[in-house]
């Protein structure tokens, strides 16, 4: 297993405990930062697998670099805290923390743990991917729906019509369908505002 830990603690000693502890399981610690530097910043340059953070209660500035982290450099976080409090743990699952763990960490359950933060966040990746996907998808389907509809108006076509008329176009051309949509639309607003 050669995954890299990124250590966030506001204390030393117990951050060390941590290390040792992520050591002894078979981790690769390649750093141990205060909550207070730009933990942002820091992911970015070390390039971590996964982050640990190790904090009494998360601060506004934590979930704003987490937001930041998720955002840009996405990648699992397990959050160690002694604080229950509902909206401190909404607003740190919003900001991209994969596990967020109360009065939890003992060195038995780092591993498991983070397990289980990895597992999460892959799955959430997949899933935002398939979103991305799907909303990539409706807006081609918009811009190609527009494109039908120029040539359904300018050359009276049905919109079957209109829709072999695009599909001949792009195979003629070797394009995609959506290419030839987009080309279509920017002649047309070109034309309108000329």
């Amino acid at each position: 297993m050669n995954i890299s830990v990124m250590v966030v603690d506001e204390s030393p000693e117990r951050a060390e405990l941590l290390r040792q502890a992520l050591h002894d399981a078979g981790y690769r610690v390649v750093a141990c930062i205060s909550p207070h530097e730009n933990i942002a910043s820091r992911v970015s340059e070390m390039q971590p697998d996964v982050i640990i953070i190790d904090v009494d209660s998360p601060d506004r500035d934590t979930l704003e670099h987490l937001c930041v982290i998720d955002r840009d450099l996405p990648r699992p976080v397990v959050m160690f805290t002694h604080d229950d409090d509902r909206d401190k743990i909404r607003a740190a699952m919003r900001a991209g923390v994969s596990a967020y763990v109360v009065r939890g960490l003992s060195s038995q359950r780092v591993q498991p743990v983070i397990e289980v933060a990895m597992a999460r966040f892959q799955e959430f990746q997949a899933m935002r991917r398939r979103l991305d996907q799907a909303t990539a998808s409706l807006a081609e389907r918009k811009r190609v729906e527009r494109a039908k509809g120029i040539l359904m108006k300018t050359r009276g076509y049905t919109e079957d019509e209109a829709y072999r008329s695009l599909r001949k176009m792009a195979m003629d051309r070797g394009k995609r369908l959506v290419d030839i949509a987009d080309a279509l639309i920017a002649a047309e607003d070109l034309l309108s505002h000329a």
